[in-house]
């Protein structure tokens, strides 16, 4: 992976603005003390019709402009599409979670990201456990979902071993995973040994798609041939095998994409985003349904676009800062006692495959 080091990487996930978007794990001056969720809905107002809408990419926009331009969807909401405007539902507990998804579900499953194994500094100096807590909470689930997807990082320096405790872990759940690598997952080898372990079927290439229920599935990979400080990047081989496997499909045909770095821009001071993510967007539009998964940052922020549904995941290992928050990205220092309220899963439920899936995001202090 250009632009990252091994050596950069080293326990942490570079200095602040790196490729890797995660800066040094050491730090404990990364605090991100600042409250998300104090975002008011007069803020969002000012876009216009107080949705979400796309940052600029800009490397100098503000903190208060990119928060303005998200909409924070906090651990333990239930959410629904009404009219291409998402609806949240609270619920504090598994069992209440499962309680309000309409029965009879069409698909459902879980996503879970960023499990980091191999991380060794605060605030989880033990990320292991937490990815265990989290895969007993998936185990344990009332519904048991058809399948997981783990949307990357996960190791924290691409070692073997690091390797072998999640694939150890994941697999305890039961359930079959689908992968994709986050920057984590490729230093020093391109991902080579990522695509060998859990995506052998894609030829070393990393992206593939799948079908299950009626839903069209895509797994893109954009954490490779990165530049230092710049953001995701998919490339145009990827991009014309995308526009081949999206041809001929139905537009009424319910699409989920997921991919490690967010596809839109989220904050590029920071390298939150994906330089061609625009590109992958327009072959998405055309279709009246479509959710993109993707993890990275670290917390839960949704963008709505049309019929398009853009959403990052809490990670099971560390958090990190609101966008523009503190000097850089990084682990965010929490006290232990409050590390689980900052980790979580997802899970996703397609009730009647009308196009509007359910996102319940729980924490592993829920």
């Amino acid at each position: 992976m250009s632009g990252r080091t091994t050596d950069e990487a080293n326990q942490g996930a570079g200095s602040s603005g790196s490729s890797g978007g995660h800066g040094n794990a050491g730090d404990s001056g990364i605090a991100g003390t600042a409250d998300t969720t104090a975002v008011s809905r007069a803020e969002l107002a000012a876009t216009g019709r107080g949705e979400p809408t796309a940052p600029s990419a800009s490397p100098g926009m503000s903190r208060r402009r990119a928060m303005a331009c998200l909409a924070w969807a906090g651990a333990g909401i239930l959410w629904t599409l009404d009219g291409g405007v998402p609806r949240g539902v609270s619920f504090g507990t598994p069992a209440l979670a499962a309680t309000d998804a309409p029965a009879g579900n069409a698909l459902s499953f879980v996503q879970i990201s960023d499990s980091h194994i191999g991380f060794n500094k605060a605030p989880n100096p033990d990320p292991a456990s937490t990815l265990q807590s989290a895969i007993e909470r998936i185990r344990s689930a009332p519904q048991r979902p058809a399948f997981m997807l783990h949307t990357g990082d996960v190791s924290h320096l691409s070692r073997p071993a690091e390797f072998d405790t999640a694939q150890q872990i994941v697999t305890g759940a039961g359930l079959e995973t689908h992968y994709v690598p986050g920057e984590h997952d490729v230093i020093g080898d391109d991902g080579r040994a990522f695509f060998s372990r859990f995506s052998p079927d894609t030829k070393g290439l990393g992206w593939y798609s799948f079908d299950q229920n009626g839903v069209h599935f895509v797994a893109l990979v954009n954490v490779l041939n990165l530049k230092a400080g710049g953001m995701g990047y998919l490339g145009d081989t990827q991009l014309a095998w995308l526009a081949n496997d999206l041809k001929g499909r139905s537009h009424s045909t319910p699409l989920v994409v997921f991919t490690h770095m967010p596809l839109w821009t989220v904050y590029p001071a920071w390298g939150w985003g994906t330089d061609d993510g625009d590109r992958a967007l327009a072959l998405l539009r055309p279709f009246g349904s479509v959710t993109v998964l993707n993890g990275h940052i670290h917390q839960v922020l949704q963008k709505v676009e049309g019929n398009v549904r853009l959403q990052t995941a809490m990670s099971t290992a560390f958090p990190q800062p609101a966008p523009g928050d503190g000097p850089g990205p990084g682990p965010k220092q929490v006290d232990p006692s409050q590390l689980r309220q900052t980790l979580g899963i997802r899970r996703v439920d397609f009730t009647a495959l009308d196009g509007t899936p359910l996102l319940a995001d729980t924490t592993l202090a829920s």
